[in-house]
């Protein structure tokens, strides 16, 4: 078992900064999520923690010990990767295998290492199959049980899902939550695909263009992201963001977004006072707009008027597509809730749960922390 320390950690590519002082101490036993877009650092800063690429600038420790310079192969790491990257030719047993032999590790150790990931993976019918005989699914519990068979002190996941199709990435996501609590070993995963990083982590680490943005909890990133990019990255639908304005009227304080306008609760009046006048970016969960007919109770509720756009049925709820003058933003609401493209809807926000953000270096205001 193991901790991992990211210390001011640089990578470049000629004049491109790849990943731009990297600073994140992953817990011993912790299951960490880099997420974010394409380009914006999260594999390569795990490539620099397995040794596929040389670090530029600053160190990386797994436990005690400084890895800069260490190979691969001695890091006590292993790595699955997007690709099941499974020889054909051999056997699902030999290829869980392969790596211990290549390691002189003696025969009856490798025979209960491989059938005991079998085991915790489900696999164990299918050990004398070839990869062209498996499922997508079942390709990728051999990758992972190749893996598992090393006993490393950190486990390397690089988007593993993506080759998978929609249900059996969800299947999937729980028995990796699952294979994490049964080792008990450090997991550093890469994802772009948020729901994942969301229903997985400890922590998520959220990078953009080779920065890291804010590392939290998944529901602390939710309730509380730091800017505007978090904020509109981590949750689905992603949150609508208003231009406004903070003003005061009759000894009260509202978001003026020009095509409505919200009053702030009385209970963080005190805390904008001071700011009337100044420009915001005003967000809001698609979550906490409600059709007026079923807004839960327990809410700072402000009234709403808003024009339907589109409707998406999903079940057990229904995604508005609404507009308000001409800004498009989503609402999350209760599926008994009637509402046809082309007519107007009254709706319900719920402003406790407002997020306001400076338009010059979109952080979220203080008075939000």
């Amino acid at each position: 078992m193991a901790s991992v320390n990211f210390e001011h950690v640089y990578k470049r590519f000629g004049d491109v900064v790849a990943v731009n002082d990297l600073d994140i101490k992953v817990f011993d036993k912790e299951f960490l999520v880099f997420v974010g877009p394409s380009g914006c650092g999260k594999t390569t800063s795990l490539r620099l923690l397995a040794g596929l690429e040389e670090i530029s600038d600053g160190r990386i420790m797994i436990g005690d010990r400084v890895v800069n310079d260490v190979p691969p192969k001695d890091r006590d790491i292993a790595m699955v990767f997007q690709s099941y990257a499974l020889y054909p030719h051999m056997s699902v047993y030999d290829n869980m295998a392969f790596g211990l032999k290549l390691r002189k590790v003696p025969k009856a150790e490798i025979d209960k290492r491989v059938k005991q990931a079998a085991e915790i993976l489900g696999i164990a019918q299918l050990l004398d199959r070839k990869p062209r005989q498996l499922s997508g699914g079942q390709r990728q519990r051999v990758a992972v049980g190749r893996a598992i068979v090393r006993d490393p002190a950190v486990f390397l996941f690089d988007e593993p899902l993506s080759n998978l199709d929609a249900k059996l990435r969800v299947q999937t996501r729980a028995e990796i939550s699952k294979l994490h609590q049964r080792l008990g070993t450090t997991f550093i995963y890469v994802t772009h695909d948020q729901v994942e990083a969301m229903t997985m982590a400890t922590r998520i680490a959220v990078m953009k263009d080779g920065l890291l943005q804010q590392i939290d909890s998944p529901q602390n990133l939710y309730d509380h992201p730091g800017n505007v990019f978090v904020a509109g990255f981590i949750g689905s639908p992603s949150m609508n963001f208003f231009d406004a304005t903070l003003v005061e009227q009759d000894g009260k304080m509202f978001i003026d977004a020009g095509s409505f306008k919200l009053p702030i609760p009385e209970s963080k009046r005190t805390q904008y006072i001071a700011q009337k006048g100044r420009t915001i970016i005003f967000g809001i969960r698609p979550d906490d707009v409600h059709a007026a007919n079923f807004a839960p109770p327990g809410i700072t509720p402000a009234p709403l008027k808003a024009d339907v756009d589109v409707t998406e049925l999903m079940g057990n709820e229904i995604f508005l597509y609404l507009l308000t003058g001409k800004k498009q933003f989503i609402a999350r609401v209760d599926p008994r809730t009637h509402a046809r493209a082309g007519e107007s809807i009254d709706l319900i926000v719920n402003m406790d749960n407002m997020h306001l953000f400076d338009p010059q270096t979109e952080m979220t205001l203080d008075a939000l922390k």
